[in-house]
């Protein structure tokens, strides 16, 4: 494993210190692991950047790498919906994600994360 990649449960649990995320995003850290996060999850998890300075900050630590959702990777995860018959395109962007990392997944949402790639090395939050 190189790394990990976050869906929006990950970042809503970290802005919420949950105290078993924030411990394994630091323990990430000090490995030297790499974070991920599809663009598309920050829309998901951000509201009111006022309120949400730890996640703010979690987002522009040069730690992390924001992934933008562009025309090749939304087309690649609209295919993975279809042949996965899912419908929601930011998860499959995650599981996307993770894949071309080599990243186990840091989600909220497991059943989700599984019917759309049922190898995929998860870590649930």
């Amino acid at each position: 494993m190189t790394g990990l990649t976050l869906d929006a449960g990950a970042l809503i649990a970290f802005d919420k210190n949950e105290r078993e995320t924030v411990a394994l995003l630091a323990r990430a850290r000090e490995l030297g692991l790499t974070l991920a996060v599809p663009a598309g999850v920050v829309g998901q998890a951000w509201r009111d950047g006022r309120r949400q300075a730890r996640l703010a900050r979690l987002l522009a630590s040069s730690e992390l790498e924001v992934v933008p959702l562009d025309d090749r990777s939304a087309r690649a995860a609209g295919q993975l919906c279809g042949v996965r018959r899912t419908r929601d395109v930011i998860d499959a962007s995650v599981v996307l994600c993770a894949r071309a990392r080599g990243h186990r997944i840091v989600t909220s949402d497991a059943d989700d994360m599984k019917r759309l790639d049922p190898d995929a090395p998860l870590i649930r939050v």
